[in-house]
């Protein structure tokens, strides 16, 4: 089993920390694991982005050229992945920011409305862990309890506060997942 997953949003909706998370549970789970963030003048405001390997072999490539699996957190990241996720993946966008569905035919389109859920959990900073929550009840390549496990070992202290919430919000994206019917 190999998975190769982006994450894609804006500059400061977390997209780093749930790739970093994404690794870290992987890790938890003994797989093989790679992470490559984009940094640099997208960091905020721009559009961020990060590739995330997952195997259960070792990994000869960290580089991905049409990944599995898409998360995407607004409309620019639609408009700059969609085409390059593979034929047969899955493409997990945010609804509550991304008003027009991606148009690929040849993969699975699960939409979730992150941004509004995460904003009833008290934040939409939540957006990225309501949107993981989704892509890995449908790609289980991860289990939901690897990453809260993952949450409680690496979630600064600073933002300890932010435990439970950012739990809620996993769940949240896997009801979703498990509720809809992908188009």
């Amino acid at each position: 089993m190999q998975v190769a997953l982006l994450i894609s949003g804006f500059g400061g909706q977390g997209v780093m920390f749930a790739g970093q998370l994404l690794a870290y549970a992987a890790m938890e789970q003994q797989l093989e694991v790679t992470w490559i963030p984009s940094y640099g003048p997208e960091m905020r405001g721009g559009t961020a982005h990060c590739f995330v390997v997952i195997s259960d072999k070792p990994i000869g490539s960290p580089l991905v050229r049409h990944p599995d699996v898409a998360l995407l957190m607004n409309t620019p990241s639609v408009h700059k992945y969609e085409a390059i996720v593979a034929a047969g993946g899955l493409v997990v966008y945010n609804q509550s920011l991304i008003p027009v569905a991606p148009t690929r035919t040849d993969v699975t389109l699960l939409p979730i409305p992150a941004t509004q859920e995460a904003e009833s959990l008290g934040s939409p900073r939540l957006t990225n862990m309501v949107m993981l929550g989704a892509a890995m009840t449908r790609v289980p390549v991860v289990r939901l309890e690897s990453l809260y496990a993952a949450l409680e070992a690496h979630l600064p202290a600073h933002r300890r506060d932010l435990l439970p919430a950012n739990q809620r919000a996993l769940h949240i994206g896997a009801t979703y997942a498990q509720q809809l019917v992908p188009s």
